[in-house]
Parts: C-alpha cells; sequence; structure tokens
C-alpha cells in the first residue's frame, strides 16, 4: 500500500484490484480559500452554469451525453494503450449486428468499458 496523500491512498485488494480509498472529511489540514482559488471556483461555476444553460436549448440532451461519453471511453482507453477511435465505437455501434465481422480486440476493450459505465 502506498503512503497516504492529502486526497487519499491506493490499496491492492485482495483479488489483485487497485483501489482508492479517500482521505476523511473535512481535509486535514484545511483547504487555502485563498483570493486564487476563489477565482477559480467562481470561473468553474459559471462555465457549468453555461453548460447547464446549453443542454436547456438542446432538442435531445441524452444524445449531448451519449457522445461525451462515447468519448471519455474512447481517451480512457487510449491511456490504456487501444487504437480506437471515437469513429471506430460510433461505427460499432451502428453496426452490432454485424460484430463478427468487424471485432478488433483493441476495440472490443473500449467497448467493454463502454459497458461497464452502463451506457
Amino acid at each position: 500500500m502506498k503512503s497516504p496523500g492529502r486526497t487519499g491512498k491506493y490499496a491492492i485488494s485482495a483479488d489483485g484490484v487497485r483501489t482508492f480509498h479517500p482521505a476523511p472529511l473535512p481535509p486535514h489540514p484545511a483547504i487555502d480559500m485563498s483570493a486564487e482559488m476563489q477565482m477559480a471556483l467562481s470561473s468553474a461555476d459559471r462555465a457549468l452554469a453555461r453548460l447547464d444553460g446549453a443542454t436547456s436549448i438542446l432538442p435531445d440532451p441524452d444524445l449531448f451525453v451519449y457522445a461525451f461519453m462515447r468519448q471519455e471511453a474512447v481517451l480512457s482507453s487510449q491511456i490504456e494503450g487501444t487504437q480506437a477511435s471515437l469513429e471506430d465505437v460510433l461505427a460499432f455501434e451502428a453496426r452490432e449486428d454485424s460484430y463478427s465481422a468487424y471485432r478488433r480486440p483493441d476495440r472490443d476493450s473500449k467497448l467493454s468499458d463502454r459497458n461497464a459505465m452502463g451506457t
């Protein structure tokens, strides 16, 4: 087990899975709410408000979320070394009935990640 950090620590479970255990709240030492930190939080809050406002004018917000979840799956899988692109994932989903002719291990890994997220 690694030594604990400010946010928590990683541990290896009995079945060999690396898990994260968050530190208890409130953090110690307390978070320094300097003027710079308050400005950063305010900026992030405004960005979230703009995103929330944008979703109110979308004809189908679920489609918007769908695209971002697929993109996140692609990016996280690329960190793991797979070579499938967002276009690969979308093309596969459009042709799930022809799965056997379109099989590729790196793409299958990404789709497994997506299915694990329940999408």
